[in-house]
């Protein structure tokens, strides 16, 4: 099963066009960690996109089972 996590980027490590428009934070989805989604600007929306994932991650780990 894949570990799906939300990290925070704080200051510096923004991305340039998210500091431009005044974020000093910013959140990526990570999947076995290596980052798959993001950056966001909200914490929200890393979380709803985390969601998705999980539920896929479930949804295919289901299929396997019936497959099997």
């Amino acid at each position: 099963m894949s570990r799906i996590d939300v990290v925070s980027l704080v200051g510096s490590a923004v991305p340039a066009e998210l500091r431009s428009d005044g974020h000093m934070a910013c959140w990526l989805v990570m999947v076995d960690g290596q980052p798959k989604a993001g950056p966001f600007a909200s914490r929200e929306a890393a979380l709803a996109c985390q969601a998705v994932w999980l539920l896929s991650s479930a949804i295919r780990r289901e299929g396997d089972t019936l497959l099997a």
